[in-house]
């Protein structure tokens, strides 16, 4: 039996790295891209081998969808040299940057950044990597809890992640004759690096935040890998077209 392989964008960091440490647990061999950081992915590349799987980084700015045929003509090398493989099984979609700002103060640029890297990032390397994800195979995309309730300042963000889920549920019927399923994850309140780290380093913040969650606290990153390791690897291929919130009850 080959080997499962999943692809990360954005693999390197946040919660694309707790998806990889989770997979790789269990028993999944891990593709990660990176946009800059070539040490961090380095780095969690040797983390994986450490955990017995076979690992790959690739460089990839998911906001320049005029690169996206050159990866894809990488990741075919990668996977035929490393895997012996012409496909991969699991997709992820997480790459992503932070731009807030009061609705009247939004740029056309923050919001053109927001959709090139969220939506046509999505989009276009979704499409682009068709020939390679394996019939059967699973995609997750990245959304947020702010594409259902609202917070000050999140307007382009929650907006633009809407956009993804509307998409996933075109991917899921459309992909359905290939038996490949696509999904949304929506986390919540999650203390990453993401928009500077401010939630994993403000306690007045977290505090704040926990105060509106069933469950009394803000999410850590293996909240939301763990979960996407599930809906991957799981009993979940009946599961298609779906919007899974991970956000520990805010604002229920």
């Amino acid at each position: 039996m080959s080997d499962t392989i999943a692809l990360i964008t954005g693999g390197n960091r946040g919660l694309g790295r707790a998806t990889a440490s989770a997979l790789a647990d269990a028993g999944v061999d891990v593709v990660i891209t990176y946009r800059s950081n070539a040490q961090e992915a380095a780095d969690v590349v040797a983390d994986l081998t450490g955990r017995g799987r076979k690992a790959a980084a690739l460089q990839l700015d998911t906001g320049v969808v005029g690169s996206f045929a050159a990866f894809v003509s990488e990741l075919r090398t990668v996977l035929a040299d490393v895997w012996g493989r012409d496909s991969f099984d699991y997709l992820v979609n997480n790459a992503g940057h932070a731009a807030s700002g009061a609705f009247a103060d939004i740029t056309e640029e923050q919001l053109d950044g927001l959709i090139d890297v969220h939506f046509k990032g999505v989009f276009f390397l979704t499409q682009a990597l068709l020939p390679v994800i394996a019939d059967g195979g699973r995609i997750v995309n990245l959304s947020s809890g702010l594409a259902r309730f609202v917070r000050p300042t999140q307007s382009a963000y929650a907006s633009v992640k809407g956009a993804v889920e509307v998409l996933s549920r075109y991917l899921a019927s459309e992909l359905g004759p290939r038996g490949i399923t696509v999904n949304v994850v929506a986390p919540g309140p999650i203390g990453t690096d993401f928009g500077g780290g401010y939630l994993r380093d403000n306690q007045q913040m977290r505090e704040a935040l926990a105060s509106d969650t069933a469950l009394g606290r803000v999410g850590e990153p293996d909240d939301i890998g763990g979960l996407i390791a599930t809906v991957l690897t799981g009993a979940t291929g009946w599961m298609t077209g779906q919007r899974i919130e991970v956000s520990g009850g805010s604002l229920l």
